[in-house]
């Protein structure tokens, strides 16, 4: 097993997913499968979204899915307006490809001090700046500490 470098690992946050609704979770017409692009949220986008919904966990939600979705793009109002499966469907979506599988009131715990201090490692075991670091996903920030804690170091 090879070890990847911090471009490979960096890569994986510019890349779009196309995710297939399920037909149960939409009630748009048509004749083949409905589908949408997402993006995966960075660390920044997940911290500057947590910011603005404060304590309010569905606004939070929304605010997720409204950043990740590529195609289609979609008003923070729109978003607030799907179907409630629909929007439970792609909050999971956005949480599966930016390596997230917390729910909303998780993530707001966990926005304010384990990220800074994660941040704070990387930037101290890695001399990255905080720019660089408010790059990752978080699922790319907990791999590097998952490979820190196993005394291994992105090449």
């Amino acid at each position: 097993m090879s070890v990847l470098t911090a471009e490979e690992l960096l890569a994986g946050a510019a890349v779009t997913h196309r995710v297939a609704i399920p037909p149960e979770a939409h009630a748009a017409g048509g004749d083949g499968p409905a589908e949408v692009e997402l993006r995966p949220l960075l660390l920044a986008d997940v911290v500057r979204l947590s910011r603005a919904a404060r304590d309010d966990g569905d606004l939070c939600s929304a605010l997720m899915v409204q950043q990740a979705l590529v195609e289609p793009a979609l008003s923070l109002e729109q978003v607030q307006r799907l179907p409630a499966g629909l929007a439970e469907f792609l909050l999971g979506e956005v949480n599966r490809v930016s390596g997230l599988r917390l729910s909303a009131d998780d993530l707001e715990a966990l926005v304010h001090e384990p990220l800074a201090r994660a941040c704070l490692v990387l930037s101290r075991e890695f001399g990255w700046t905080p720019e660089r670091c408010a790059e990752l996903t978080v699922g790319q920030v907990l791999l590097y500490l998952e490979m820190l804690g196993r005394g291994e170091s992105p090449a």
